[in-house]
């Protein structure tokens, strides 16, 4: 980084979806239009070295050596798999956006995250973790929802996910152990509103961005009240958006007030840094519980795309390019580097 400039070497990792991919193998992966929006904002005011998070990333980055690193990369394969880029720029010494590796591998495994929460007297829903069908039913009965222990973006869960019956329940926990090789979570269903609540900053100065609703109604007649992987990537689709979302949610003050109390801490005491989501849902009393936790937030660029935080954005006052600007300057204050011109300008 030169002397007396606030144009940075700014490194950005990324894993590309390239369409090449059965099923859901890579839907946690950006698509290249969306690799190229945000290269695009990014260069705006800094030089930017791309580095894609495959094989090379280990040499690429440490023949590089940027001043920081916007890191979007999920990873590939395995439970830690977010925690990949993370852990070699700490290696590095070089300073990046968003959570720690410890942080990114507790919230992608959801039965680890519960525990801190639980830990914590934060709300979740109750949960069990299979390994095998088994003959059993979970201690808090059903409906519940199966998902795979450690996937991301609606990944594994498809509209069937939400069970009835213990031959339903069995034939999911099978499916998931079977095609995603990995445990089941089985979740209490929870029948109530779902919001989700997109996160910006550090201590003092996190900021909860207007709530986001999911409307079930707009889904197809005949499924079921879940955010389902059918629901994100079939059923809604840029041609065809649904009207699923309403930002900002129509909340009363007490439940806002209490939701964001939550999502605060949970921010707290996981470890998140910079940015965040997490998802919540009410029980059958109207109480929030946290469903998952995503220090690591897709931002897919298009409205039409229908993604959660530049929509809360948007209704914030932010465009797409402000918030990758906002997301990117909250990272650089935390690491003690200088912000953008344009940025501290308009602090001022």
């Amino acid at each position: 980084m030169g002397t007396g400039t606030t144009r940075l070497r700014l490194g950005f990792t990324y894993n590309l979806r390239r369409g090449t991919a059965a099923g859901d193998e890579d839907a946690e992966w950006d698509s290249p239009e969306t690799i190229a929006e945000i290269r695009r904002i990014l260069a705006a005011r800094h030089e930017v070295i791309a580095i894609e998070a495959d094989d090379g990333a280990y040499e690429n980055l440490r023949a590089a050596r940027p001043d920081f690193v916007f890191n979007m990369a999920e990873g590939a394969g395995g439970a830690g798999r977010e925690s990949f880029i993370p852990t070699l720029l700490e290696r590095f010494g070089i300073p990046y956006l968003g959570a720690d590796p410890t942080a990114l591998g507790v919230c992608l495994h959801k039965a680890h995250c519960k525990e801190v929460l639980l830990a914590h007297a934060l709300p979740t829903a109750p949960f069990v973790v299979w390994d095998s069908p088994g003959r059993r039913l979970p201690p808090f009965g059903l409906p519940a929802v199966v998902k795979p222990l450690h996937e991301g973006s609606s990944k594994g869960i498809t509209d069937r996910c939400l069970v009835r019956t213990a031959a339903d329940l069995m034939r999911e926990v099978e499916r998931i152990v079977g095609v995603y090789r990995q445990p089941a979570i089985v979740e209490k269903f929870l029948p109530g509103r779902e919001f989700t609540a997109a996160m910006l900053g550090n201590g003092a100065s996190l900021e909860i961005l207007p709530l986001v609703e999911v409307d079930f109604s707009a889904l197809p007649d005949g499924s079921n009240p879940i955010y389902s992987y059918e629901a994100k990537w079939i059923w809604d689709v840029p041609s065809r958006p649904l009207n699923v979302f309403h930002c900002p949610a129509i909340v009363e003050d007490d439940l806002r007030r209490e939701i964001e109390s939550i999502c605060r801490e949970a921010f707290v005491v996981l470890g998140c840094r910079d940015w965040c989501r997490v998802d919540l849902r009410l029980d059958e009393r109207g109480r929030p519980s946290i469903l998952e936790v995503n220090p690591l937030p897709g931002i897919l660029p298009r409205p039409e795309e229908n993604s959660c935080f530049p929509k809360a954005a948007r209704a914030a006052g932010m465009d797409y390019a402000a918030l990758v600007h906002r997301v990117l300057d909250i990272a650089l204050r935390r690491c003690g580097l200088p912000v953008s011109e344009e940025a501290a300008a308009s602090t001022v």
